[in-house]
């Protein structure tokens, strides 16, 4: 059963709350000051902890301090009745669990301790994903070993050295910002300017030029001549990300430039030399753009001297995971966040089933986020933003209130095979190609195992977690996540 200790000063409040978490099946120890529990909390072993801040004599905060150097992992709730925000605001920077002010209201407080519990359990199960001693790594970096970005590779290396044109194309936060990067630094221009220009992020004006420069005078506003890329990177390597949002008028220019290496800049007519290398980028459709009549075809075929396709992230296999590592490592650092232990299996396989429609800039966000809500030295589930924690969850057909004298039906509604041959899944999946076997025949698993025991029980989630050893939290989350339905069904004895 798990255990917890609350403190706080005010009997009534710690008898309210103990008979409030019994009702969950928590097991509650009691005591009115700090000495008190930090004499009592090494052989206890809470699985969460709730801690009145203002305790006679001391502050919580400070006691919070030295429960941390007993168990860095160990949830902390605060309880109070003060109103100062700054507070509040100092325990969470500390790095508590939760915070909750009195008037308490308890089914709040009961579903927040099952979430702690749940937590605390996450935690202490051993690390899918360890940091270890990782450090930074300096500057921006490849991370991925997929087949995908093998070929991606292979790619760079044979056109890098080449005086060509390169075009890549991949979704939104795909990384093609760092193959133009990559494909710079390893050409024969790599000791002259590289320069990277958003053709999304600017009108038609200010892109014209910005591209090409302008004249005194040129257009209102334009109170000085003004050099622009194409002349400034002379020698040098030219970065057109989002190519497909030029207007006809810059595109022509553009393919100009392509042919001859000459251009103008915008008001002048003073012709104007340069040697320049542009890979483009795109995450647009230029065929159908050329069909359309929005992209010239000459401008298509002048760039697209050898195209380099990203995947889009949900398409690269275990590369989350490494990604994941590299990200949080990162964000480790430069938020001196060094207690850091790593991901736990199943933050790790939410991670990893992801669809991640913002790819790799989507992912780290995430780990960003994840890292600011993390309360303890080791990601769990908890700790992902709401979009990833709701990805596979569906609402349940039904949801019956167990009970010792109700008699529930529960059913799979699925499409896995629950009760299949774990051998026969396994070749089958292989058969199949699949690329994420590991979190496929988990997931199969854990469904069957929930079915199952939700059976074996009768629909009552409370023997279920009793039998499965997790909280009552966990049998919701799991309900949810798989679909599982629990019809009430009344039997009438004749």
């Amino acid at each position: 059963m798990p255990r917890t200790i609350v403190v706080d000063d005010d009997r009534t409040i710690r008898e309210m709350v103990s008979r409030s978490l019994e009702k969950i099946d928590v097991e509650v120890k009691a005591v009115s000051s700090s000495e008190e529990l930090l004499s009592v909390i090494g052989d206890y072993r809470p699985d969460v902890v709730l801690l009145d801040i203002m305790l006679p004599g001391t502050s919580g905060l400070d006691v919070f301090k030295q429960i941390r150097q007993v168990d860095r992992r160990l949830p902390v709730v605060f309880i109070t009745s003060s109103s100062d925000s700054e507070m509040a605001i100092e325990a969470m920077q500390l790095g508590a669990f939760d915070y909750l002010a009195k008037p308490l209201d308890l089914p709040r407080l009961n579903t927040l301790v099952e979430k702690a519990i749940e937590t605390q359990r996450l935690m202490n199960t051993p690390i899918a994903l360890p940091l270890g001693d990782s450090k930074p790594k300096n500057g921006d970096q490849f991370v991925g070993r997929s087949p995908r970005m093998l070929d991606v590779f292979k790619s760079i290396g044979r056109v890098a050295s080449e005086n060509v044109n390169v075009l890549i194309r991949g979704e939104s936060g795909t990384g093609k910002e760092l193959v133009a990067r990559a494909i710079y630094q390893h050409s024969l221009r790599n000791t002259e300017c590289f320069m990277a220009v958003n053709c999304a992020a600017l009108t038609d004006t200010l892109l014209e030029s910005e591209l090409f420069g302008h004249e005194k005078g040129a257009f209102t506003g334009a109170e000085r001549q003004r050099i622009g890329r194409f002349e400034q990177c002379n020698g040098g390597t030219i970065f057109l990300d989002e190519v497909g949002d030029m207007s006809q008028l810059t595109q022509g220019k553009v393919l100009r430039l392509l042919q001859e290496q000459k251009f103008e800049r915008v008001g002048g007519n003073k012709t104007i030399e340069t040697d320049v290398r542009i890979i483009a980028a795109t995450n647009r459709d230029l065929e159908e753009m050329v069909k359309q009549g929005t992209f010239r075809q000459d401008l298509f075929y002048r760039l697209n001297g050898m195209t380099i396709n990203l995947p889009p992230l949900r398409e690269r296999g275990d590369d989350v995971a490494l990604l994941v590592e590299h990200y949080l490592v990162n964000a480790c650092h430069e938020m001196g966040r060094t207690e850091m232990e790593g991901v736990s299996s199943e933050a790790l396989r939410m991670l990893v089933n992801y669809k991640w429609p913002g790819n790799v800039r989507e992912l780290q966000s995430v780990i960003r986020h994840s890292l600011l809500n993390c309360t303890g030295p080791v990601i769990v589930p908890s700790c992902l933003p709401a979009e990833l924690q709701n990805q596979t969850a569906e609402p349940a057909v039904a949801t019956s209130t167990e009970t010792a004298e109700e008699t529930p039906r529960v059913e799979s509604n699925g499409t896995s095979p629950l009760q299949a041959d774990l051998s026969s899944f396994v070749n089958d999946r292989l058969t199949g190609g699949s690329t994420d076997l590991y979190s496929e025949t988990v997931e199969m698993m854990e469904k069957y195992l929930f079915t199952r025991v939700l059976k074996e029980t009768g629909g009552n989630q409370t023997r279920a977690a009793e039998i499965l050893g997790i909280t009552r939290g966990k049998i919701r989350d799991r309900i949810a996540q798989f679909n599982i339905s629990v019809d009430k069904t009344i039997n009438i004895d004749e």
